[in-house]
Formats: structure tokens, sequence, C-alpha cells
């Protein structure tokens, strides 16, 4: 009996450790989905490195895709295909800033130049057209300059007339584009002439032109000087900084289901509303633009803990279009990207000179009137930035047909309405056949 009851006491002892034991362990093995858990909440992926902003691998290539000819994507987001080299000299044309390389184009946009250099001389009396930045030889983002002429159907032309010979590679490069204004919102009469309003008119006849932008003093003496046939003005649209040259737009080619065009043309001549309304941003600009320098104030101290504004990330490979990485490694044609992530080949672009000079600035004494105009109606204060525009602002705006359109948005010059009417009805304008790549 004794050793009965001795084994009934070890086995209930035993029992007892054998469960302390398993306790543990059961509360370990409910805790470890949860622990797994955290340690992944830790331990996140690395991101992908980015890469090169898109502008530093095309502003970098030297050579066209080996493909068709195709605009690929947006004018302000996309690509070329099987671009064609403008020649640096033609007949009625020379080609500025060679050290960019920026003579690129979809053959739809040399067609067009070549038609507009010899239709200009031999109808209209222009010199020759000294032709600015047209496209990269892959299209896309620019390093300096432009959001758009990324497809090969944009070129700046410059408003000063051809001299009567070739130009120099070294003078191409150090001549700087005239400037067709007096002050910020007065075209020069002195330098603009007849024969200017001929040249811009010639270029929006055309039916493949979409656009063509201009500084909004420009297109307030083209409105003065149209004449009876106000058709082409609609093309014709005000933007920002372009008082030296004007910029063409063409519309896609036929067929090109890559390609995205702009809104349809629209009758307005945009001489009524839309270049009041472009009048009253001039003025506010300059209000601000012209004020006398002031002592630079520190900077705000950040709060305790608060993380800064996040920045916009420049545009990426992976935000053009799918087709465009195809554009870009085609042929071998792909940058060299350095150890730091930078492409040497692109920041030689970096460092070209501007084409135009600078906008002008008001005069001390028109600043004041200026800027006692706005006082006076009590939409600003001193040194602020206006929020407002007397309603004298539009005063020297002349008055057509009045306009239903708004100001172009600043984001992005490709809002507006162009028009496909020609020149005249004696001059109509004939559609060119796209040019084959070479």
């Amino acid at each position: 009996m004794q050793r009965l009851a001795l084994g009934l006491v070890l086995l209930l002892i035993c029992g007892a450790v054998s469960a302390e034991q398993i306790k543990p362990a059961t509360k370990a093995a409910i805790k470890t989905p949860t622990s797994t858990g955290a340690a992944k909440k830790v331990a996140k992926k690395p991101a992908a490195p980015k890469g090169p902003p898109a502008k530093m691998l095309f502003g970098a290539v030297a050579t066209p895709a080996p493909l068709a000819a195709r605009a690929i994507g947006s004018y302000a987001k996309g690509c070329l295909s099987g671009g064609v080299s403008l020649p640096i000299n033609g007949p009625d044309w020379q080609v500025m800033r060679l050290s960019r390389n920026r003579n690129w184009g979809h053959p739809r946009l040399l067609d067009y130049l070549e038609r507009l250099a010899s239709d200009a001389r031999g109808l209209d009396g222009w010199p020759g057209l000294l032709v600015g930045d047209m496209a990269q030889p892959r299209g896309g983002p620019m390093i300096t300059g432009h959001t758009s002429h990324q497809i090969g159907l944009d070129a700046d032309i410059w408003l000063t007339p051809m001299p009567d010979r070739v130009l120099t590679p070294q003078e191409r490069e150090d001549i700087t584009a005239t400037s067709m204004l007096k002050d910020p919102f007065t075209v020069d009469p002195n330098i603009w002439t007849p024969l200017h309003t001929k040249l811009i008119k010639r270029a929006a006849s055309y039916p493949q032109v979409a656009r063509i932008f201009v500084h909004p003093a420009i297109k307030k003496v083209l409105c003065e000087q149209a004449g009876k046939n106000r058709a082409w003005l609609s093309k014709v649209r005000p933007w920002w900084n372009h008082y030296y040259h004007f910029h063409v737009r063409l519309t896609c080619p036929p067929g090109a289901e890559d390609c995205g065009n702009q809104k349809p043309a629209g009758s307005d001549d945009g001489c009524g509303k839309e270049l009041a309304e472009w009048y009253k941003m001039l003025r506010k600009a300059e209000l601000w633009r012209s004020a006398p320098p002031t002592p630079p104030t520190p900077p705000t101290p950040p709060k305790p803990g608060a993380k800064p504004a996040p920045k916009k990330p420049p545009m990426g490979l992976k935000d053009l279009p799918t087709e465009c990485t195809a554009v870009l490694n085609s042929g071998g044609g792909a940058p060299v990207v350095a150890a730091d992530g930078t492409v040497p080949a692109a920041l030689k672009v970096e460092a070209g000179k501007d084409a135009g000079p600078p906008i002008p600035r008001l005069d001390p004494g028109a600043y004041a009137a200026l800027k006692a105009e706005f006082a006076k109606k009590g939409k600003s204060k001193p040194g602020a930035k206006p929020q407002a525009e007397p309603a004298s602002a539009a005063a020297s705006v002349p008055t057509t047909a009045a306009s239903t359109v708004g100001p172009a948005s600043p984001g992005d010059p490709a809002v507006d309405n162009p028009s496909d009417d020609p020149i005249s009805a004696n001059d109509a304008a004939v559609p060119l056949p796209d040019r084959k790549p070479q």
C-alpha cells in the first residue's frame, strides 16, 4: 500500500510539472504570428532606384531612333521615333544653337518648315527663317527651355530676319534674338514691321498647324493689323515669354493612333475677352516682377518634428508612354549613366546659351504709376503680390468681336482653339505629303 500511495504522489507531481512546461510553449505559439507581422512592418522592401530623370536620358542621346517615324504620346509627355534632322542650311533658312542638337522632328514638321520658309520668302518678302529649338533626336523631355517639344511636332522660329550670308557655327551660338517688346505690355513700333505680321499670318495658314504661341503684346498687334480676314487669328494664342520668337505646333499625322492631338479648332479670334484676361495677368505679374529689390528675410525655422513638404519628382522614363523606353534604347542608343546617377553627356547640353534677351521691365516711373493704380482701387498693399486687377487694366486691348475663350492655363500650352482656315480664299494652303524617313 505504501508503494501504491508513493506512486500516485509521484504521478501527480510529474503531471503538474508537465502542464507548467506546456503552457508557456502554447503562449509563444500564439504570439508568433504577431511578432512576425511586426517584423514585416519594420523591414520594408527598399524602393527600387528610379534612375536619372527622363530629360537627362533623352537629352544625352545624339542620334535618332532607327525606327519608323512616329510621334508618340502628347506634346508635353512623349517621344519621337524615326526623327529626321532639318539641314542646318537651306535656301530660305538657317538653324541656330547647333550645340543643342535640337533640329530634329517628325517628317511632317520638316515638310512644313521648308514650305513655310519658301513661301514666306517668295510670296511675302521675308528674308528667311532662323530656326530655333525643334526636338531632340529621340524627342522626350528637355533639360532646359521647354515643357513641350517632345514628339517632333513643335518648332521655335525667331522673329529676327535671316541675314544675307551664311552664319558661322560660333555666330549661331552667340547671336541673341531680337526682342519685339518696348516694355512688358507693348510691341516696339521701331522693330515690328508689317512683314512680321505677314510671317505669322503665313505660318498659321496651313491646315496642319494646330497652334502658334506668341507674347500677348504680339497677339494684340496682330489683332490690330489682321485686316478683314481674321480666321487665322484663332490659331495664334498668347503665351508667356514668346516675345522674340513664335512657337509653331502641328497636328498629329493622319492615322497616328499613338499621338495625342489638342482639342478641335474654334472660330474665336481671341482678340476680345481672352486677350483682356491675359493683359490682367501680365499687369499683375509685372507689379510683382518689377518691384524694387528688398532685403532678403531670414527663413522661418521649421516647427519641431515638422517634415519638409515633399517636392514633385522630375518626370521619369516610367512616366512616359511605354514605347518611349524602346525608342530610347533602340540601336544601342541608351546613354551612359555615371555611378552617381548623372548622365555626363546631358550635362554639356545644360550649359547652352538662351536664345533671347531678358524681358524688359518697367522703369521706376511706370512701375510707380501701375502700383498707384492698384492701390487706388484698394486691390493691393505696398510690397504685396497683387490679388486683383483694376477695371482699367484692359483699356488698351483692341475691341473686336467678343471672345468666349478664357486665358490659357499657366501649366501647359496645350489648351486653345486652332483653326484650319487658309490665309485667303485665293491663296488656299495645300496639305503637305508626309516625308519618308531618310
